[in-house]
């Protein structure tokens, strides 16, 4: 049985790729293995949004030219986002290199990796040829992967979900069992595909492609199977989640297409919580925000990005919203749903940021005192508009802010933790913690992390913990004894 490795860099999006990867390649009698060393085909899973996402990538494979040399039938492949913008460059600069799959291509990897591995196996070592198995045409996802320039609307990577694998399998529950770990209580459903937002800083759209939508009785369909086998949370994904299908779906009694979705997946029976990621706050209208008053599932927690607290950095970044526009949203939110809590994505040292415009940014964060937030230093990224923008800020500047903010993030982010001591909190148990696998580890409504002890019987369960103490981003207590 050939054996599979897959390591995943970026957003919860590129996850969710590498798990649709590794069950159709699990279906064909594949299996999965935690190490790239046991390791007939390996997989690297990349993201183009940070230039250090690119390189620890382009590392990692560089890497593991060595063992390319000393084991030879070994199919070598670039997947994702890094694999869409550079195309045929990855396969002339690490020779090692067999395969390099973009976004739209992803339902195809395990007919790619199976010919790759047939045809390798076949040669002797000293004949081994890195090769281009049935590429489809160019501009759809394989080597030269632009998904930008192509013309077609291909749906075939929005309609490869998890449950599509089954029929592949020759049994439907040796299949199931290996898809889901036992008792995952949580799961990712992409429920769209491509950005139209254009952001100056964000290499997305050509990555991903123009926007296109997955019907929602599909999606119901997903999440009522993955609901049957024990998982109590779902997240929904898309790269900006709440524009989901507006191109596609009309309006219907004044609520959006997303919000239509939102009330599908909250009737399904056995679904506990319902997450999404990443809102865009120009999407975020009164029958979203009312959502959150009206539909318990979903869960006291958004992810809504700022990126500057500058309305000069706003316009510059194509974000289309005024620092008055967020705050209202932020007020509103709030009221809809009490204790909710709020995090955001921010970046520092945009090109032309001043002074003066970092501290707006700056009282800003202090001012929304959000439960936390990501950080990011600008990084250019090769054909977009803020990488030719004059004014870039030197990299001594912008570690310089955004260390500052982290300040004033994690004392923020100390205090939303510090409040829920003495309480008792609902946690979703994931299972062990990573860091003392002797403890269980569970998350929040609020998704905040809390470690807690108990046995193996509570993972995947809904537990109740007395917050004890507060650490950094961590939570710790002891679980409630039902009477």
């Amino acid at each position: 049985m050939p054996k599979f490795f897959i390591k995943t860099y970026g957003c919860q999006m590129n996850e969710r790729d590498s798990e649709q990867v590794a069950h159709s390649l699990i279906a064909r009698g594949y299996e999965r293995v935690e190490s790239e060393m046991e390791a007939d085909v390996v997989l690297l899973n990349t993201c183009s949004v940070r230039d250090m996402a690119d390189q620890k990538a382009l590392g990692k494979m560089g890497m593991l030219g060595h063992m390319a040399k000393a084991r030879p039938e070994v199919v070598f492949g670039f997947l994702g986002c890094m694999a869409q913008a550079r195309g045929e460059s990855l396969l002339r600069n690490l020779p090692h290199v067999d395969l390099v799959v973009g976004t739209q291509k992803f339902h195809r990897v395990a007919d790619y990796v199976e010919q790759l591995v047939a045809r390798k196996q076949g040669q002797t070592s000293k004949n081994v040829q890195r090769s281009t198995p049935n590429p489809p045409s160019p501009g759809t996802g394989y080597a030269v992967a632009s998904a930008q320039r192509s013309t077609e609307r291909l749906m075939d990577d929005l309609c490869f979900a998890i449950v599509d694998v089954e029929e592949e399998a020759d049994s439907q529950e040796a299949i199931r069992e290996q898809q889901l770990a036992p008792r995952q209580a949580t799961a990712f459903v992409s429920i769209m595909q491509g950005c139209n937002m254009h952001c100056t800083f964000c290499i997305v759209p050509r990555t991903r492609g123009a926007e296109r939508s997955r019907a929602i009785d599909e999606i119901v369909r997903e999440v009522r199977d993955l609901v049957a086998r024990g998982v109590k949370e779902v997240t929904l994904l898309g790269q900006i989640v709440n524009l989901y299908g507006r191109h596609e779906f009309l309006k219907r009694d004044g609520k959006s297409p997303f919000v239509q979705l939102l009330e599908a997946v909250h009737e399904i029976d056995g679904l506990e919580r319902l997450r999404f990621t990443s809102p865009h706050p120009i999407g975020l209208r009164h029958d979203l925000i009312d959502a959150f008053g009206r539909l318990p599932k979903l869960a006291d927690h958004i992810h809504l990005p700022l990126q500057s607290g500058s309305n000069k950095i706003l316009k510059a970044m194509h974000r289309t919203y005024t620092v008055a526009k967020y705050v209202d949203l932020v007020d509103r939110i709030r009221h809809a749903r009490d204790g909710i809590a709020i995090t955001t994505d921010v970046i520092v040292g945009f090109p032309g940021e001043t002074e003066s415009d970092y501290e707006q940014t700056r009282d800003l964060v202090g001012q929304i005192q959000f439960d936390n937030a990501f950080v990011f230093r600008y990084s250019p990224r090769r054909d977009t508009p803020a990488a030719e923008m004059s004014d870039q800020i030197d990299e001594s500047v912008k570690a310089e802010r955004n260390q500052d903010l982290l300040r004033v993030v994690n004392e923020s982010a100390r205090r939303a933790g510090e409040r829920l001591v003495g309480r008792n909190v609902e946690v979703l148990c994931d299972g062990p913690s990573k860091t003392n696998l002797t403890r269980l580890m569970g998350r929040t409504r609020t998704n905040k992390i809390v470690v807690f002890e108990g046995g193996d019987e509570l993972v995947g369960e809904i537990v109740d913990v007395r917050v004890e103490q507060a650490n950094g981003f961590s939570l710790y207590g002891t679980p409630v004894m039902q009477t």
